[in-house]
């Protein structure tokens, strides 16, 4: 039995492995990949499961793409196929963007012009999100306005408390709005965690999330805080990788950890690796603290996706049949589209954007991205080499 069970995680390992070395473009690519690996080659879970675990996934705070993976890790091999999955999918961009940012420690490529042109991918990419998210989370005028309430309130106070004060608002907003809303599916799905376990990992999220901040003022030590922001921006991220963007900006530079201009270097640079956006905390992690910086930033940002789908799997059938949750999610999302469109303005565009040529380069990669539709990472290589250019000119 003991043989069956380390072959299927060895198994798991290997194919997330895989997946984590090539899934190139996003979640919703992610989500691509893991359907045509474990839904339509291994049959490891059937169509509906795998839109239930997907549909779960939307709804919670975190990297939806990790946690779907996650997911079905604990459906195929329990906890510990949860635990291995996420490794194999995440570990090959933590690596790679701890390199990165040792690179840039090492040799002061601050002021380098692929750096440079690194930012100006930053502002195409999350140019392309906005679009993409706005068309699907901002459908009617009400969703609209209170993605414009976000963006408004987030320039004018930035603040990550303002931005988890809006999330808290414009939920209450959807649950008013959209409570009437009706969900169509009745079905029911089986997964194999016990309502006591995901009772237990649900208050350790809460309750680090309460402990954490008190640590951090009573002990002063730094690694201390820097678990404590990442675990902070990694509970409170509706919407995916590229909404972690200001809440990990609030939290960092303004403080001093890193300069503007390292931050988004390394956020470039996370778009040219496979995996999860959420690596990202790894690179900011290394560039603090080096190489042990990025393993502890990397497991505070992941750990609350991981207690909340540990949490939630057994009580997902109760949740995603409440119109009122649902009608909350909605103000959610649609607030999701401001904050992020208020980051684009400040700090991605503002540091970014300095002359004629810089916005005209910024159109040509946007349009590499969204007209063309190009890979990630060949927009990524050529941000870098056109940057490159541009310094010399």
């Amino acid at each position: 039995m003991k043989k069956n069970k380390l072959q299927t995680l060895l198994e798991i390992l290997l194919v997330s492995i895989r997946l984590g070395v090539t899934s190139f473009g996003g979640p919703i690519a992610h989500l691509g990949y893991f359907h045509e690996e474990y839904v339509r080659r291994r049959k490891w879970m059937d169509e509906k499961s795998y839109v239930d675990l997907v549909a779960l996934c939307q709804f919670l705070p975190g990297p939806a793409s990790s946690q779907v993976g996650i997911g079905i890790g604990v459906m195929r091999g329990g906890v510990m196929g949860g635990i291995v999955a996420f490794l194999g999918f995440t570990m090959p961009s933590v690596i790679a963007l701890i390199l990165f940012a040792l690179a840039v420690n090492e040799f002061d490529l601050g002021d380098s012009g692929w750096i440079k042109g690194l930012k100006i991918v930053a502002v195409a990419v999350v140019a392309h999100a906005i679009l993409g998210m706005a068309q699907k989370l901002t459908p009617d005028i009400q969703r609209k306005s209170i993605a414009l309430f976000a963006v408004v309130a987030t320039l004018l106070w930035q603040t990550a408390f303002t931005q988890v004060g809006v999330i808290l608002l414009s939920a209450f907003v959807g649950f008013l709005i959209f409570k009437q809303n009706k969900t169509e599916d009745a079905s029911i799905s089986k997964f194999p965690i016990s309502r006591g376990f995901a009772t237990i990992c649900l208050a350790l999220f809460f309750g680090l999330l309460i402990i954490l901040p008190i640590l951090r003022e009573v002990t002063s030590l730094s690694w201390i805080a820097m678990f404590d922001s990442f675990y902070r921006s990694g509970s409170l991220v509706f919407g995916g990788g590229h909404v972690v963007l200001p809440l990990l900006e609030q939290e960092f530079v303004p403080a001093g950890w890193l300069t503007e201009e390292t931050f988004l270097a390394g956020y470039g640079a996370a778009q040219a690796v496979p995996g999860p956006l959420f690596t990202f905390a790894a690179y900011i992690g290394a560039v603090i603290s080096g190489w042990q910086g990025g393993l502890i930033a990397t497991i505070a940002i992941f750990l609350p996706a991981f207690l909340l789908i540990l949490g939630t799997l057994p009580f997902w059938d109760v949740l995603r049949r409440n119109p009122k949750i649902n009608g909350a999610l909605m103000g959610v999302n649609a607030a999701v589209v401001g904050i992020l469109i208020s980051a684009f303005y400040h700090p991605i565009w503002t540091s970014s954007i300095m002359k004629p040529v810089d916005f005209a380069f910024a159109a040509i990669l946007f349009s590499m991205l969204s007209f063309w539709k190009l890979p990630p990472w060949v927009v990524v290589i050529t941000g870098a080499v056109g940057g490159m250019l541009l310094s010399m000119i």
